[in-house]
């Protein structure tokens, strides 16, 4: 386990306090995790401080210790609270610089941007600012250029001026196209959209994939409609967490029970449809959160989208599970939520994440296809 030096020793319970920080290093010994990817956990979990007024932002970074591969991260940059410091281009841990970054974006709402170096689109066509509803959820923090797509012209629109933005200008190269939005509040809805999505992309020569994040498709019908007229698709069912759901989110996904979940997916399946599930990890606590995890396995043909829970605010923070404030929960769940998940052979995919658990190694395994 290569060594990353640190000046000041960090209480054994996981908390951050502010005259001590984590020892990250025996954090990764003692869950076999490597440092690099202990590194970029903690990162998502604290956040950082700078001098930048912003809730969120996309930040492109190299670790010291790796730097051949390029990460993209959406943090608060406002967290006075994180032991992470950025001054300038570098990313400081208790003085000591474990990063170098080399782009910073506002994360703001915007119709569409490219991951996966130009083969991957996330698309937000239904004003994913207007999206209220879910307490955890920090799309009203910030900025938003998303206006509501509502016809197939707003589609066409959308899909050239991203073809103007392509790296190499060419939408044909496009593997993935994920909906990312969470305004359709009817199935019916959502139907109509990923169908004039389908149309679109096929008059833009697009026949990549489309992932959608709903919790809204969950008839026989609809999936069968999909499997028709717009495959290749996979559902990513937005599950987010087990417990509280009345509490924490909107009724729309909220009165999806998580017993309905499995019996949702595997109807998804049989239609023919690629299936996944989207979670916040820090919501539940460590039994329940394995406990869907497991239930939810053998219904799902693409890794789960698993992400660490950002407190953007103090309100955000009184949201966690007890516990989830210190990194040693997220190291937990990494290992309970690999021993779901490694018998089937699913990986995590680097890019289709900005907040995970995975880095550079998957239950002892290498993840080849790391950059973002």
């Amino acid at each position: 386990m290569p060594h990353l030096s640190m000046r000041r020793s960090i209480p054994s319970d996981g908390t951050v306090g502010t005259d001590r920080l984590r020892d990250l290093e025996q954090a990764a010994l003692r869950h076999r995790v490597p440092i690099e990817d202990v590194l970029l956990i903690a990162i998502n979990l604290y956040g950082i401080t700078s001098d930048h007024d912003r809730h969120r932002a996309r930040v492109n970074l190299r670790l010291v210790r790796r730097p051949d591969t390029a990460w993209q991260i959406i943090v608060p940059l406002n967290q006075l609270a994180s032991p992470f410091r950025l001054r300038g281009d570098e990313l400081l841990l208790n003085g000591s610089v474990v990063s170098h970054v080399e782009r910073i974006d506002a994360d703001e709402a915007v119709g569409g941007y490219f991951r996966n170096d130009g083969q991957a689109a996330t698309l937000n066509p239904n004003a994913r600012s207007r999206c209220v509803g879910c307490g955890w959820c920090p799309n009203t923090l910030e900025a938003a250029a998303d206006p509501r797509m509502q016809e197939n012209q707003g589609l066409d629109v959308l899909l050239r001026a991203l073809g103007e933005q392509h790296p190499r200008r060419n939408l044909a190269e496009l593997q993935e196209v994920t909906v990312s939005t969470g305004c359709f509040e009817r199935e019916d809805a959502a139907l109509a959209h990923v169908t004039a999505l389908r149309t679109a992309l096929g008059r833009a020569g697009v026949t990549a994939r489309i992932g959608f994040l709903t919790s809204v498709l969950r008839t026989d019908e609809a999936f069968e409609a999909i499997a028709s007229l717009v495959s290749p698709f996979v559902l990513r069912l937005t599950a987010e967490h087990f417990t509280r759901r009345e509490a924490l989110m909107k009724a729309t996904k909220a009165d999806l029970r998580p017993e309905q979940m499995p019996n949702l997916l595997a109807r998804a399946r049989k239609a023919g449809l690629d299936t996944s599930y989207t979670y916040i990890v820090g919501l539940d606590p460590m039994d329940d959160l394995a406990r869907g995890v497991n239930e939810l396995v053998d219904e799902v043909t693409a890794f789960p989208n698993i992400q660490v829970f950002q407190a953007h605010t103090v309100i955000m923070q009184g949201m966690r599970t007890p516990g989830a404030e210190r990194l040693e929960y997220y190291l937990q769940a990494r290992t309970v939520i690999e021993r779901a998940m490694a018998p089937t052979g699913l990986r995590p995919v680097g890019w289709e994440c900005y907040r995970p658990l995975w880095y550079f190694t998957f239950a002892g395994e290498d993840l080849v296809d790391g950059a973002r």
